[in-house]
């Protein structure tokens, strides 16, 4: 751990390269969680400043520490079938729509999969909904899972969770059906549910097209980050990749504002959908 000075013209800095880079948007008043955050990267690389860090970040070797700053300035703890609702829709409205018609396939992308909890709960609804519909058997659901950061994604690829982290939103039924233990402390995913999944890494900042089209897309507790401008590009992005008619899936606290020419909202009681137009 390190003890570094921040100057204004520093946390101006880092601020502008890390909004840049990542999109993360700071406010002036989180100097204190920047020292927080960054104290054991900065005694690492015996960084006495953050104009020095963002130096080193803008050079042409600064991949990996970047990568290691937005490791660190990321949230990236989550819980399993996080506000339940939106599952809730998933498995009542999204499920029933794309598998029972003639294609019997749909394709999902989450966005900000964090360690891999968000993703791995739609997997095992899915599966639960194709067990319980005769006419839905060999449907497919593929589900696209990304976060900026490799840390997070190594997590969630490995698919293997310490009984705290399961105990956070995860049922003993679902654990029991869908995990494996591995020893007295860690439980691992069962490959039917790990087998839908990509995990990719990607900054929504940047292009999507290696996603491709999409049916439904989960964004959620991710787009607070972001200014105004930034969080309107991601959606009109993310637009462009759902299909005609496919959905956006919000958190909780997040709403569309501005794109009422590119959705129709939907409400579900509980819960709001976003239908493309």
């Amino acid at each position: 751990m390190s003890t570094f000075t921040i100057t204004n013209q520093g946390f101006k800095q880092f601020s502008s390269y890390l909004e840049n880079s990542c999109g993360i948007v700071l406010a002036d008043n989180k100097q204190y969680l920047v020292q927080c955050r960054l104290a054991k990267v900065m005694g690492e690389h015996s960084f006495s400043g953050l104009e020095q860090l963002v130096q080193a970040m803008s050079a042409p070797s600064g991949k990996r520490l970047t990568n290691q700053i937005v490791d660190a300035m990321t949230t990236n703890e989550t819980l399993w079938f996080r506000d339940s609702h939106p599952y809730d829709v998933l498995a009542k409205r999204l499920l029933p729509e794309f598998l029972t018609g003639p294609t019997s396939r749909m394709k999902i992308w989450s966005a900000a999969c964090a360690t891999g909890q968000e993703p791995y709960s739609m997997s095992m609804v899915a599966d639960e909904f194709i067990a319980a519909n005769s006419r839905c058997r060999g449907a497919k659901v593929d589900i696209v899972a990304t976060d900026i950061s490799s840390t997070a994604l190594e997590i969630a690829k490995k698919g293997e969770y310490e009984l705290f982290a399961l105990g956070r939103g995860l049922s003993k039924q679902r654990q029991e059906k869908y995990f494996t233990q591995v020893n007295s402390e860690t439980w691992r995913i069962k490959p039917q549910i790990q087998a839908s999944i990509t995990f990719k890494a990607i900054n929504l900042l940047d292009s999507y097209a290696m996603i491709g089209r999409l049916d439904v897309v989960f964004c959620r507790n991710v787009l607070i980050y972001f200014s105004s401008d930034l969080k309107l590009k991601i959606l009109e992005k993310i637009h462009g990749q759902l299909k005609t008619g496919g959905y956006l899936v919000l958190g909780a606290s997040e709403s569309l504002t501005g794109l009422s020419h590119k959705f129709e909202m939907i409400h579900c009681h509980p819960g709001i959908l976003y239908r493309a137009k």
